[in-house]
Parts: C-alpha cells; sequence; structure tokens
C-alpha cells in the first residue's frame, strides 16, 4: 500500500488494468452471480445490436474499489459512489484513476474527496465517480 498524503490538484497513482478477456468476464460472473448472457454469450450480444460481449459495470466498479484500496485501508473509506459512463468491451483496457478535488474537517475527521475515473485506452470514459477518505 503507498502513503496516501494528498493535497487538492494532486493525481493517485493509476491503476493499469489488462486487457478484459472473456476469462475475465466468466470468472466475475461466477464470482458476483450475474450470469446476464449480454457479458458472455456472443450470440445473445449480436442479437441486441452489439458487434461483440462486454464487461459487467460492477467489474469496473471492482477495480476502482482496488484503487481506493491500494491507497488507504478499507475502513478509511467513508463513501463511495459511481456512475456508469459507457460499455467497456472486451478486449478493452481500463486505467482507473483518481484526483483530490477537497481536503476537509467533517465532524472532527480530515476527510479528502477524491474524483474518479476509468476511461479506455483510446480515451472512452466508461466510469466517473467519488469517494471520501478519512485521513490519519
Amino acid at each position: 500500500m503507498t502513503v496516501f498524503t494528498p493535497e487538492v490538484g494532486a493525481g493517485v497513482q493509476p491503476l493499469r488494468i489488462d486487457p478484459i478477456s472473456r476469462t475475465t468476464l466468466a470468472l466475475f460472473a461466477g464470482a458476483s452471480g450475474d450470469h446476464n448472457p449480454i457479458h458472455i454469450d456472443l450470440d445473445v450480444a449480436k442479437s441486441a445490436g452489439l458487434d461483440d460481449v462486454f464487461a459487467h459495470g460492477m467489474l469496473s466498479m471492482a477495480y476502482l474499489g482496488r484503487l481506493l484500496t491500494d491507497l488507504v485501508p478499507q475502513q478509511q473509506l467513508r463513501s463511495y459512489k459511481v456512475r456508469f459512463a459507457s460499455i467497456t468491451p472486451v478486449h478493452g483496457q481500463p486505467t482507473c484513476t483518481g484526483t483530490v478535488t477537497s481536503i476537509d474537517e467533517v465532524g472532527g475527521e480530515r476527510l479528502a474527496t477524491v474524483e474518479l475515473k476509468v476511461a479506455l485506452a483510446d480515451g472512452t470514459v466508461t466510469l466517473l465517480g467519488d469517494a471520501v477518505i478519512a485521513l490519519d
């Protein structure tokens, strides 16, 4: 775990994810219980007008969660929310990033707000969000 000494405007160490494989999608479906065939069955994806299957939105959210827990212990997370912006296609390569947007004192606790983003190699943003982290 890296030492998190935030300053407003500072970025956190990006988390680069290997390209999303069909195996990753099948394993995530099993682990999450989300067996929606749009994520694992090419015929279903094509029948919906898509070229191929695409990743579960919650998979990208989990990667952002890993970015956060690589930064601080889980017990320091006060909130975490995201908004899905675009799909992550199979073979897409997500990168998770974060930028400190504020540091405030709330209820006797110093809190850093971190703006979060997942983007693909071509610049497509797939997830936006933020987290509030308690500082030591």
